[in-house]
């Protein structure tokens, strides 16, 4: 954490105002130095009272997802958290730190990207201070081949997270994209690293529509995409769902490392919103029509065609059929 996150941290756990003097003393510098800290961290929404002849104290703060902010809903072994108010990608910030050797459960986050991006080389919208936008370093025992599996886990994580928000039921559309109402609210993406036998890191990437207004999206997604504020009236602390997905995300991707997808199959399964309807599949072998039966074991999504002959589909862009 920087000075600043430090200030805002200790200010948030004591159940007293800290002295400048106190504060001093543990960030190792001059009470002159604490004084432009307090006020740099009010010109970014912070309030901090100054307490006469108490000390400083910190009355509220701002939505933010930061390390301080986030410090007290992080209860896994994923809290290397890198922060940053905007980038291009965290995708990219997380593959380079990926590549300088960073260890597994590394997350990037940041308040807004420029170039943000989803899957099939789609952009993904990322306006500033609403939503989660983060991407994971990851190092799973895997041959590439299992990579896309590690989507799915987290598209059931992500679910599960969101289902603990009062009025929100998140379903998931094969592979990985997270509905609410009807309309996308997350989307995962995976990247990977790897030589011919042994993957190297996964990035995993995941953008979660927090507290986005209608006006966030630009026209064309606002019949398609929504967030868990338009759905259920209520703004939600960003900084928790963040704790809750990271921790269901590390509790399900453990299990599949033991167990394999079979182990988180039946959970995705009971999210899923396409089992038993019919649809167009777009795939890499051409286009598929039938009635989804559910998934396979590796992940793979089980198609009955009207012929009665049934395919799994690898990959594929998935509709519903009307």
């Amino acid at each position: 954490m920087t000075p600043r996150e430090r200030i805002v941290a200790w200010l948030r756990a004591s159940a007293a105002p800290l002295s400048g003097e106190e504060l001093a003393r543990r960030l190792g510098c001059s009470r002159a130095a604490v004084w432009k800290h307090v006020a740099a961290l009010r010109g970014l929404g912070y309030r901090i009272e100054a307490r006469h002849a108490q000390g400083y104290a910190l009355a509220s703060a701002p939505d933010r997802l930061g390390p301080a902010e986030l410090a007290p809903h992080l209860v896994g072994r994923w809290r290397d958290v890198r922060w940053l108010a905007e980038t291009d990608s965290t995708q990219r910030v997380a593959r380079e730190l990926a590549r300088d050797g960073a260890a597994e459960g590394t997350v990037v986050i940041a308040e807004a990207q420029s170039a943000g991006r989803g899957r099939l080389g789609r952009t993904w919208h990322s306006p500033r201070g609403v939503n989660l936008y983060c991407s994971i370093v990851l190092r799973p025992a895997l041959p590439p081949a299992a990579v896309p599996q590690v989507a799915l886990v987290a598209g059931v994580a992500v679910a599960a997270a969101l289902a603990e928000t009062a009025g929100c039921t998140p379903r998931i559309k094969w592979p990985n994209d997270v509905l609410v109402d009807g309309r996308k609210v997350a989307g995962v993406l995976t990247e990977m690293e790897a030589e011919v036998e042994r993957v190297q890191h996964v990035i995993l990437g995941i953008g979660v529509n927090l507290n986005a207004a209608q006006r966030a999206f630009p026209p064309e997604l606002r019949d398609r995409a929504t967030s868990l504020f338009l759905a259920t009236g209520r703004k939600v602390d960003r900084a928790a769902v963040t704790g809750r997905l990271l921790a269901a995300l590390e509790a399900r991707y453990g299990r599949f490392l033991e167990g394999g997808f079979e182990a988180v199959r039946p959970e995705w399964e009971s999210y899923s919103c396409l089992t038993g309807t019919d649809v167009r599949v777009a795939s890499p072998d051409g286009e598929v029509a039938g009635r989804v039966l559910g998934l396979d074991a590796d992940g793979a999504l089980r198609v009955a065609r009207p012929d009665g002959t049934s395919t799994r589909i690898i990959a594929g862009e998935v509709t519903l059929r009307v």
